[in-house]
């Protein structure tokens, strides 16, 4: 099978300070854009709470949305989850707890309104729901905890501490009910007409989420460093920074994907980007092995038009490998919900960009580190001395 019959003879890099300037220009928006507008940071980054729900009849994420809203919740995101006949759906919400900076000034409030209460330290602690403060005298749980609930904010537990006493003071603890008991409470009373399953529940703290996403990028800056070893071993000097400055293009291009279309930036994105980078990388690394073939076969003739012959000669190969594997993500986009449909959009958006880097980006870089190692010399370019497997 042949996509393309015959030696073609097309003039790539010949549009490469075109190629080269649109994608700076491209590129420094995209990061102005995230200094400006940074990402849409996902549960698995920012912290959160997520609940998994399906409602006995058919119910519309809309529907779902405007009810949680009217229940108490604060912008909630609701996605659903298979066909519309499912009635199933993924809610979002910020924050592990029901306590937040405003619910517990309104929780402090009114358990300083108890009667007879003489508070004499006052704590709370935001990421894990508690609040802890001490009383002169001993004041029952139960009001305790009323108190708090009428405030608006759920109670998991009321509990006085050990080593409580009336020399010491007594001590008591809140410990807030989390959010999923939030969003349930919310759908019973802003969707009754339609009764419903909590299916799965997942909780990620603040700390956790920034530990991740440090990790994440982390593993971004470690792969690429790998790649940029690796090719400056398996090739030429000149050939390794072409292929890390294409591998951290192609990064800020998928992350403009994330940045134009609000998509959640989560862990699977970050699995998006080290696929992409392998995918691209290796699409450069073919390129690569055909021009220093090319080099030992037609020695003497200047860089640029040996690595033009070779992008011609991969080109039925690059098509077809990107063709394929657009065909699969395809699929996914049109069956796909969720996470599984922003992991396909954003794959099939890196499989273009990594193809265009791989000729537009490595190549040409390659090049202009060529002829600038010429002029110093006082030689010519393409004098670059093939280097064997």
């Amino acid at each position: 099978m042949q996509i393309i019959k015959g030696k073609t003879n097309i003039d790539f890099i010949g549009k490469r300070r075109i190629a080269i300037l649109l994608s700076t220009a491209v590129n420094i928006a995209i990061l102005v854009g995230i200094a400006g507008f940074g990402f849409n940071w996902g549960v698995d980054f920012a912290g959160g709470t997520l609940v998994e729900v399906k409602f006995s009849g058919v119910v519309t994420a809309e529907q779902v949305r405007e009810g949680a809203v009217k229940g108490g919740l604060h912008e909630p995101q609701v996605q659903s989850i298979g066909s519309a006949e499912d009635s199933t759906f993924m809610l979002r919400m910020g924050g592990v707890t029901q306590l937040t900076a405003e619910s517990e000034q309104a929780a402090e409030k009114a358990i300083r309104g108890l009667p007879g209460i003489d508070i004499t330290a006052f704590n709370k602690d935001l990421d894990n729901g508690l609040i802890t403060f001490r009383t002169k005298g001993e004041v029952k749980v139960d009001d305790i905890k009323a108190a708090v609930v009428s405030s608006g904010t759920g109670v998991a537990n009321v509990a006085l501490l050990p080593g409580s006493s009336a020399e010491s003071g007594f001590q008591y603890q809140v410990t807030s009910a989390g959010m999923s008991d939030k969003v349930k409470d919310a759908l019973a009373k802003g969707v009754p007409d339609h009764t419903f399953e909590v299916r799965r529940t997942d909780y990620v703290g603040p700390q956790v989420g920034e530990q991740l996403r440090n990790k994440g990028l982390a593993a971004l800056l470690l792969a690429m460093l790998s790649i940029l070893i690796y090719v400056a071993f398996r090739f030429d000097l000149k050939f390794g920074p072409g292929a890390l400055v294409a591998s951290v293009h192609d990064v800020i291009m998928v992350a403009g994907y994330y940045l134009v279309s609000r998509r959640e930036f989560n862990l699977t994105s970050i699995a998006v980007l080290l696929t992409i980078l392998g995918y691209s990388i290796n699409d450069t690394i073919v390129i690569y092995d055909r021009i220093r073939e090319e080099m030992v076969k037609y020695k003497g003739k200047p860089l640029p038009e040996i690595i033009n012959i070779a992008i011609n000669d991969t080109l039925s190969r690059t098509i077809l490998t990107s063709g394929v594997t657009a065909l699969s993500l395809i699929g996914l986009l049109i069956f796909g919900v969720g996470e599984i449909f922003d992991f396909a959009a954003a794959m099939l958006w890196g499989i273009v960009v990594g193809t265009y880097s791989s000729v537009y980006i490595a190549s040409p870089l390659t090049i202009w580190l060529d002829e600038r190692e010429a002029h110093k010399q006082g030689g010519s370019a393409g004098a670059m001395k093939p280097k064997t497997a």
